[in-house]
């Protein structure tokens, strides 16, 4: 197997968990137009920070320099896979002086977009503590929507603690002083997608893929926490070990009647369709109490599937903290290794 693939949902309720760039003082909740109809969405970048929040305390953080000024401005971390979990998941560039080393992401993450339209209201605020009689109040507003935004995930397994010291035209992953470190401290040397790289021991890659999907069960995050808080953990989650780079989940959930609605159809002709590229079942996390009356719908359509051991629908962080339990066991060690067929 090479991938997980698959999706997350996140519901919010009256949140303003993402914000853009605001107009006049009214604070702008990010959204896009499409057609006439207006979708908020969380983005990527801000999803991934969420996710770098929420490992463990314990976990070292690669650390971010920033230079220049003005336009000429940048920011980098270290760029040491080897030390850090999150440059190796999440990529990095480094270009400073005549060092330049690049990592593509291991986790590639979609924007989280609204499934169904929404019109975020704009609530108005005054700010008069501590003012003089008669003074005129400090007047602000800021936009909030309630809705169920979904996005796609794809993590690609065999690249986990594998960094690439050679290539033609690409900047490679880490320096020749980095990679004799990495070897140093038990790294391997190999060959990977034809390209020369070092790999960290099994153990070290277990450890990081489980620490990974256990922050994701325990996600946390978002803007404007003082005022609109609220749970950011997966409402749903679905997960899928599949031999190659693709999703074919991405439509599961869809727009019906002006509701999301999750589309078990979609979901049986893909397992079917795919059933020679899948490698394990399909796992589904569903938080009791979201869109509680589908849970029971799909549960009911998809018991054949279900009884078939080729799909999973527990709770979240059941399904998270299971894989990761399995992962870190060496019970899916093939997942870590590229499908020759």
């Amino acid at each position: 197997m090479s991938f997980l693939a698959g999706k997350v949902v996140e519901d919010v309720v009256a949140g303003a968990p993402n914000n853009g760039e605001g107009v006049d003082n009214i604070g702008k909740v990010k959204s896009m137009r499409v057609g006439r109809d207006t979708y908020p969405y969380i983005s990527a970048q801000a999803f991934r920070r969420w996710l770098r929040d929420s490992l463990p305390p314990l976990e070292p953080r690669s650390e971010v320099t920033r230079s220049g000024a003005g336009k000429n401005q940048q920011a980098y971390t270290a760029g040491r896979p080897d030390r850090y979990l999150d440059d190796d998941l999440f990529g990095y560039m480094v270009a400073v002086k005549k060092e330049n080393y690049q990592r593509d992401t291991v986790l590639a993450t979609g924007t989280l977009v609204s499934v169904v339209p929404q019109r975020p209201t704009t609530d108005f605020g005054t700010m008069s503590r501590g003012f003089p009689s008669g003074e005129h109040p400090v007047i602000h507003q800021h936009e909030l929507y309630s809705g169920v935004l979904a996005g796609d995930l794809l993590l690609d397994l065999p690249r986990v603690g594998v960094f690439e010291t050679d290539g033609s035209g690409l900047r490679v992953a880490v320096s020749p002083a980095v990679a004799e470190e990495a070897r140093s401290n038990g790294a391997e040397d190999l060959t990977f997608r034809g390209v020369a790289a070092v790999r960290l021991p099994l153990a070290e890659r277990r450890r990081r893929v489980a620490v990974l999907l256990r922050a994701l069960a325990s996600l946390r995050g978002g803007a404007k926490q003082a005022l609109h808080y609220g749970d950011r953990t997966p409402a749903l989650i679905l997960l899928a070990p599949l031999k190659g780079g693709v999703n074919p989940f991405t439509r599961v959930l869809t727009a019906r009647e002006g509701k999301p609605y999750f589309d078990s159809d979609v979901l049986s002709a893909e397992v079917e369709a795919w059933q020679d590229e899948l490698d394990g079942p399909v796992m589904i996390g569903w938080a009791p109490g979201f869109l509680d009356n589908q849970r029971e719908r799909v549960a009911r359509e998809l018991k054949k599937l279900i009884d078939g051991e080729q799909l999973i629908l527990k709770h979240p962080r059941t399904v998270l903290s299971g894989l990761a339990e399995r992962i870190e066991a060496g019970g899916l060690d093939s997942w870590f290794e590229d499908s020759v067929s």
